[in-house]
């Protein structure tokens, strides 16, 4: 079978997004590119500060409630329908649930070959990507760092911290061949 989908899970200011677009220079055929940064500014702006949106707390944490779980599992659905379609898709994504997050996607992505990468980074290097970005609640990096991670299994795991995306990406597209 040959992988649809490549599930990128790490902390926010992990690296993800980079590794994405080094990945998509990388790969000889082309690949579509989702991320959850993306799926939360498509929201209704009433959702991101509501309780059954999503809302960041001042320390860096980040609750979820049942319209944003709801619109997450279409969004997930759209993904599956577009590989099951024959696209190659890459989705970036952060695992607040640990393994939990990572069951609801094989559900979703039942018969379609996957490549699970775990994306890691040192909550300090992370914390200084995410001061540097402006975009981010601080503590949201060191927050997620490790727990995204927490009973997640992966067929590769990348460091950022002191690796490029291109060499990330290089050794995920390896993995692929």
């Amino acid at each position: 079978m040959t992988t649809q989908v490549i599930i990128l899970n790490g902390g926010s200011s992990s690296g993800k997004s980079g590794l994405v677009r080094c990945l998509q220079a990388v790969l000889p055929d082309p690949w579509l590119a989702f991320g959850v940064d993306s799926f939360v500014e498509a929201l209704p702006a009433s959702m991101r500060s509501s309780d059954g949106g999503i809302t960041f707390e001042a320390d860096g944490g980040v609750s979820v409630g049942g319209d944003f779980m709801a619109l997450q599992a279409a969004w997930a659905e759209g993904i599956a329908a577009m590989a099951r379609a024959g696209a190659r898709i890459i989705v970036d994504d952060v695992f607040l649930g640990g393994a939990a997050s990572q069951e609801r996607w094989q559900k979703v992505l039942g018969g379609i070959d996957v490549l699970w990468v775990g994306v890691r980074c040192d909550a300090t290097v992370a914390e200084g990507r995410e001061i540097a970005r402006g975009d981010r609640v601080p503590g949201m990096a060191a927050m997620q760092a490790n727990v995204v991670h927490q009973h997640v299994v992966y067929d590769l795991e990348v460091d950022t911290t002191h690796t490029e995306s291109l060499d990330c990406a290089r050794a995920v597209a390896a993995r692929l061949s």
